[in-house]
């Protein structure tokens, strides 16, 4: 079984140098639909057919783009506190261990990295995930955090086991950790502030939002695609 998350061997083809040139081309004419009224999934059904482009490149064009009054709520609620944080668990964990596996990373028009990952509930320790875990809890004693949140989901198999180890590694850090497993993480995370997530609904409905992992990114290194050009070229709604 291939342990590398977020990866598929068409991806190498999917991401080239010149289909992420095709993909910035498709991501302007999705840009301009969505920022017209048009929903994502419609826009991005349309103008995908048209550029014949695969799944995983739509997938990776949606979960970058956003439209300019997004951005703007977004980067209003952006927040360098690092005193208490609430961390969307399996969304950080998974994006991490994604980076260590060499996967594609993708840097969305907010600012959040983001992974073509797709677990649907299901989920389960890789090897990565030690080293995920450590790069996420250095940043975060780096950073001064003082008490720190992780929900994970309940319904997601290995929820327990995922608590366990970064209970464990989570020991050897300074902050004070709590880790909650419960069934309504995306409504508890919804009404607090200094969330870290990369889930677009969760950054819209939150009071404020850390963008830690570009931190992770430059702490481990590695490389993350943009398939989008400016929003500047966006046209904004009346």
């Amino acid at each position: 079984m291939n342990a590398k998350r977020g990866y598929v061997p068409e991806d190498e083809r999917n991401f080239s140098p010149a289909a992420l040139e095709m993909l910035r081309a498709a991501s302007r004419h999705i840009g301009y639909l969505i920022n017209e009224g048009y929903g994502l999934k419609q826009a991005s059904t349309f103008v995908g057919n048209h550029f014949l482009l695969s799944e995983r490149q739509r997938l990776a064009i949606v979960r970058s783009l956003a439209t300019r009054e997004q951005l703007e709520r977004r980067k209003a609620k952006l927040t360098d506190a690092a005193d208490l944080l609430w961390i969307d668990g399996f969304n950080t964990v998974i994006t991490l261990e994604v980076l260590l596996s060499g996967a594609p990373l993708f840097l969305g028009m907010d600012g959040a990295l983001r992974d073509l990952a797709a677990l649907r509930g299901t989920y389960r320790i890789i090897p990565e995930t030690v080293d995920a875990a450590r790069l996420l809890f250095a940043v975060l004693r780096e950073r001064g955090a003082e008490s720190v949140h992780i929900l994970l989901d309940e319904p997601v198999s290995n929820s327990g086991r995922l608590k366990v180890l970064l209970a464990e590694i989570g020991a050897d850090y300074p902050f004070r950790l709590d880790i909650q497993i419960r069934k309504d993480v995306d409504g508890a995370l919804s009404a607090h502030e200094h969330v870290v997530t990369s889930d677009s609904i969760l950054l819209d409905r939150c009071k404020s939002w850390v963008n830690l992992l570009p931190a992770c990114l430059q702490r481990h290194g590695g490389r993350v695609l943009q398939v989008w050009e400016s929003a500047e070229r966006f046209p904004r709604r009346k």
